[in-house]
């Protein structure tokens, strides 16, 4: 599924965005947002894989929110003003879509953004290894990593933090938490709260509602995923 934020200030043309949002099968409306500013703040909170925007917003207008995100997720744009078409495609927009839109003129923008998210997508992460290795897209480069390496995964917005053994620098990779997880092994590696994964095998320590996973490295485990990392603790513990 691919993760799309529906985001306009008139909210009437908000509610019918977020409509046809849920009338296609392959997009998951992962919020509404009234403007850029609260755009802003929620992929803060989590990552998204595309955004319907309008572009004539008070306060800041669509465009210059696109302009400002370091790496900003597929971007589709609703406007009223046709005038705004040539300036969309300059920050790379997958489509532009003149208002007042049809449902079929939705569905043909969406399935652009399928084949540009396929794209994007299909070479970030491999299919783990006869190595127990995954490959990822950093920047221009394909890098190997070994799973054993992994110490533990921090989503940040857009993108993941890789932190590695031995590195003091994490790798940075323009990927959904969500994927990663799905990637990972099961058995070796949780998800422990909405911004973390953690190689089970690297905890050192468990702590209240916290994982210590090195010296000064204390992640919170969410309460979302408090009882299925504590059934995990359970099943290793020895003693009463």
């Amino acid at each position: 599924m691919i993760r799309v934020l529906a985001i306009d200030d008139e909210p009437l043309a908000l509610q019918q965005l977020a409509a046809y949002i849920e009338k296609i099968p392959f997009l998951e409306l992962a919020g509404q947002c009234a403007s850029a500013l609260e755009a802003r703040s929620k992929l803060e909170e989590e990552a998204v894989d595309a955004i319907f925007i309008d572009i004539n917003m008070p306060d800041l207008n669509g465009l210059d929110f696109v302009r400002s995100l370091a790496m900003p997720p597929l971007v589709v744009f609703t406007t009223a003003y046709g005038e705004y078409a040539v300036e969309g495609y300059k920050v790379d927009a997958v489509d532009y879509l003149l208002k007042p839109f049809s449902l079929d003129e939705f569905r043909r923008a969406a399935a652009k953004v399928k084949r540009q998210y396929e794209l994007t997508h299909q070479a970030e992460v491999s299919a783990v290894d006869s190595d127990d290795a995954i490959f990822l897209k950093t920047e221009h480069r394909v890098v190997r990593v070994k799973l054993s390496e992994i110490v533990y995964v921090e989503g940040m917005s857009e993108y993941l933090k890789i932190h590695l053994q031995g590195q003091r620098k994490p790798l940075v990779v323009l990927l959904s938490m969500k994927k990663m997880e799905e990637r990972l092994p099961q058995a070796a590696f949780m998800r422990i709260h909405r911004s973390f994964i953690i190689n089970l095998r690297e905890i050192q320590e468990v702590n209240k509602n916290r994982v210590v996973m090195g010296p000064d490295i204390y992640l919170p485990i969410g309460d979302l995923y408090r009882d299925s990392f504590n059934r995990y603790i359970e099943s290793k513990f020895l003693g009463k």
